[in-house]
Formats: structure tokens, C-alpha cells, sequence
């Protein structure tokens, strides 16, 4: 129970709906810039579990996130180089890394197990929330099929991490 609570929180913490969701349908520009930013942002999470984990699960968890965050970042550089975008900040992107922010220091001052817990909690709440606005919002947004191929490549990767994720939280417990 306090593992789906303490997800449902995260969820809400560095994830709005409105945060993913922009009123408008996204450009092809900036929806480039708010899946990068959503790599960033795990990325950055994942940096800080490897200096606080305890747990060698939770420590695996986060080198996987690193490594598979920076790959697709670097493919998503890759692909607006090649077509020549320059990526857009917006709305959506600011909001997710003002809340990523927040998320950050309220884990920076967990410990052991705590942090453990409430870092993978927020790693499953965050992946549901990314897989929703990936399938939702930003692949039906996409107009570049290059760009959309690479989301929908992406989509898949946040899924294994979700149940990644999962799969530690569960044996947190």
C-alpha cells in the first residue's frame, strides 16, 4: 500500500497530466525537446541513485537508466542534427524539469532504505507517465516519421524500464 501510495505521490510530484499533455498538439520541434528532456530528467535521477542507493538492485536499476537514457538522447541528437531541428523548449518541457528539480531534492534528503524505496516508487510512476504521454500525445503528435519512429523506439524502451522498475519496487517490499 505505501508503495503504490508513494508512486501515486511521485506520479503527481514530477509528472502532471497538464505537464505532458500541452493544450495545443504539439509540434514536431517541440515534442523533440520534451522526450529529451524526459531522458534528462531519468538520467539525472539515476546519477543521484548511484551516490545515494544502498540497494545493489536499485544501484543496477540506475546504471541501466543511465545507459539506456543517454543512448536514446544521443540518437535523438543525432536525428534533429540530420533534419536539421532545432528542438523547442516549451511549456511541457519547463514544467517537467521544474518538477524533476523538486523530485530531487526531496530524495536528496532520504537515506538507505528510504531513499531506495521512494527513488524506484518515482521511477515506476514516472515511466507509466512518460508511456502515457508517448502513446497519447507526443507519437500521435509527430508528423516526421523519423521522429515518430524513434518515439515509438523509445515508447518501448520506457515500457522494460516501467517493468523494471516494478520488478525492484516489488522486491523492496
Amino acid at each position: 500500500m505505501f508503495i503504490r501510495l508513494s508512486a501515486a505521490i511521485a506520479a503527481l510530484s514530477l509528472v502532471s497530466a497538464a505537464a505532458l499533455a500541452q493544450a495545443a498538439k504539439p509540434t514536431d520541434p517541440q515534442i523533440a525537446h520534451i522526450a529529451y528532456t524526459a531522458g534528462l530528467i531519468d538520467i539525472a535521477a539515476a546519477k543521484q541513485a548511484l551516490t545515494k542507493a544502498s540497494n545493489k538492485d536499485v544501484k543496477a536499476f540506475a546504471e541501466d537508466m543511465v545507459r539506456d537514457h543517454e543512448a536514446v538522447n544521443k540518437q535523438a541528437l543525432d536525428l534533429v542534427k540530420k533534419l536539421n531541428v532545432t528542438p523547442e523548449d516549451n511549456d511541457t518541457s519547463k514544467t517537467l524539469s521544474k518538477n524533476a528539480a523538486a523530485k530531487l531534492d526531496e530524495l536528496s534528503k532520504l537515506n538507505g532504505a528510504a531513499f531506495d524505496k521512494a527513488y524506484v516508487a518515482n521511477e515506476v510512476a514516472y515511466h507509466k507517465a512518460v508511456d502515457s504521454a508517448l502513446e497519447t500525445t507526443l507519437i500521435p503528435s509527430a508528423s516526421n516519421p523519423e521522429l515518430k519512429s524513434l518515439l515509438q523506439t523509445g515508447l518501448k524502451i520506457f515500457q522494460g524500464h516501467e517493468q523494471h522498475a516494478e520488478h525492484v519496487a516489488a522486491e523492496l517490499k
